[in-house]
């Protein structure tokens, strides 16, 4: 089964979804999605990258939730799709977006200088 790490990676971010958007009740727990969770090799850990709304603080909290109820979602998973062996969960704030717009800032910096240095100066 060639594709069985996608397919069980796919599987988990949609019980993991539903259960984080439905079940849990930790009030830390802001909005989040599951971007991406990647499997290593052995299928014995999860990565899941989750995008929290709001600032530093909030993220942190959510992450901090998520973390405390890793254990029910574990179980849960294994329950849901019969998995003898369920991975390891491990939630990670996923920056991408943050990195994305941080390069951008700096790139526009840059043409902005770039710019700058090329126009004729006007006596």
């Amino acid at each position: 089964m060639p594709h069985r790490p996608e397919r069980l990676a796919e599987s988990i971010r949609d019980e993991l979804t539903e259960m984080i958007e439905g079940e849990l009740a930790d009030p830390r727990i802001g909005l989040a999605a599951i971007t991406e969770i990647t499997l290593d090799p052995h299928l014995r850990v999860a990565h899941i990258f989750v995008a929290v709304a709001g600032d530093e603080v909030e993220q942190r909290r959510s992450l901090a939730g998520l973390l405390a109820a890793r254990g029910f979602l574990r179980s849960e998973l294994g329950a849901r799709l019969q998995l003898r062996h369920v991975p390891e969960l491990r939630f990670e704030l996923d920056r991408s977006e943050q990195h994305t717009a941080r390069l951008e800032q700096l790139l526009a910096r840059a043409r902005k200088r770039s710019n700058a240095h090329h126009s004729p100066q006007e006596s």
